[in-house]
């Protein structure tokens, strides 16, 4: 698990424990997993990917809205969902799942969040 994994499971303690809006529990996670570091605070796609889900209303506390602007990191998340409901094993496996996704292209992050997400069950797993 990396950092964005940890802002992102922290995120959604969060939501499920306050009134935060999704923006601002990333935000909140963040600065505690990044406090010397604003441009990894920063990062837009693994937040993107976080607030994508946020707005489908697929992580646990969240509640459907509009929290990005990111519409492909979105579209990733929400074939990372896809992708995870058919086979659950792929979350074992961050880069396969990004690999299946998209090709030729790096990743920053985006899956990591996904599957970090989706093994500590703050995933809506139902198709």
């Amino acid at each position: 698990m990396n950092k964005y994994s940890q802002v992102a499971i922290d995120a959604t303690n969060l939501l499920q424990t306050t009134k935060l809006t999704p923006v601002e529990a990333w935000e909140q996670s963040a600065l505690q997993v990044f406090p010397n570091s604003e441009s990894s605070r920063q990062k837009g796609c693994p937040k993107s990917i976080f607030l994508g889900l946020c707005e489908e209303g697929l992580i646990k506390g969240s509640i459907v809205g509009s929290y990005t602007r990111s519409k492909l990191n979105k579209d990733y998340a929400l074939q990372a969902v896809r992708l995870l409901q058919d086979n659950p094993s792929l979350a074992d496996t961050p880069n396969a799942l990004w690999d299946l996704i998209v090709q030729n292209k790096s990743s920053n992050s985006q899956m990591n969040v996904v599957t970090a997400l989706w093994n500590h069950n703050l995933i809506s797993k139902s198709k």
